[in-house]
């Protein structure tokens, strides 16, 4: 088979993949087979950008890539849409929110862009409602994708929510309701109520998130970093406990505690 080089090529490789005397893997798979996969991808493409990988994020990027034709080969035999179609819609959505580059309006800061990008969705949206196109949304929240992980979800709600009026004035109002939220957290605590307990902590997570959102700080990427921060810490404890011929289930609290300092000394 000659070498491939555009869409068509890989959509064309789709449909033998699909066909009568195709892959008898492909031609199982279901939309639903497919949404493991797909989520994979996304975490390998992010994997590569946070590691600076940019050989590794070439590939994966067609990983991902193959995903979006594979569920649009899946829909256009269902009669719903073609890889075309997908590629057409992307086109026009981006050229239509993007009238200071596509058209006549002007916008020189990003902060202008994104109240202009609002304006556009919620024009749209209220097209949607009217029935003159797509599925109907009556909420900003609407559109928000059930399967992001908690906290991108909840900082995409108060980033919303914000840029239609529903904001705390100062970032000091969110600290003073992170300090209400734990002293909430600490009577159901101390009371062991196990519902309370789950509902307030979740409600100082969220508060959390939307002091990262106001702060203008990514709080998954953070969050990562501080995963990533104590994975180093805790495997250099490991290598610390090893090297004195203990494991960690017998080294107790106490040398535990001053072996993580020293590990966070030494950085």
């Amino acid at each position: 088979m000659p070498e491939s080089e555009t869409f068509g090529d890989l959509v064309d490789i789709m449909d033998r993949l699909r066909g009568p005397d195709g892959c008898p893997w492909d031609r199982e798979q279901t939309y639903a087979t497919l949404r493991r996969y797909l989520l994979e991808e996304c975490y390998e493409v992010a994997d590569a950008i946070d590691r600076s990988d940019l050989v590794e994020l070439r590939e994966e990027l067609g990983d991902l890539l193959f995903q979006v034709v594979f569920l649009s080969r899946l829909a256009k035999e269902d009669g719903h849409f073609t890889a075309q179609d997908v590629v057409r819609g992307i086109a026009a959505k981006m050229v239509r929110r993007h009238p200071h580059v596509f058209g006549d309006d002007r916008a020189s800061t990003s902060e202008e862009v994104l109240r202009k990008w609002e304006t556009i969705k919620r024009e749209e949206r209220d097209r949607e409602s009217a029935g003159l196109e797509g599925p109907a949304r009556t909420s900003v929240l609407d559109g928000i994708p059930r399967a992001l992980p908690a906290v991108m979800k909840a900082q995409q709600m108060g980033a919303r929510a914000a840029r239609v009026g529903f904001e705390w004035e100062r970032e000091t109002d969110i600290l003073d309701k992170i300090d209400e939220e734990l002293d909430e957290l600490r009577e159901v605590v101390a009371a062991g109520h196990r519902p309370r307990i789950e509902e307030e902590l979740g409600d100082l997570l969220f508060t959390v998130v939307m002091l990262a959102r106001r702060l203008d700080v990514d709080a998954e990427a953070v969050l990562e970093r501080s995963n990533l921060k104590f994975q180093g810490r805790f495997r250099e404890v490991e290598r610390r406990i090893r090297s004195r011929g203990l494991v960690m289930e017998q080294a107790g609290l106490e040398l535990l505690d001053r072996l993580w300092d020293e590990t966070k000394a030494a950085e």
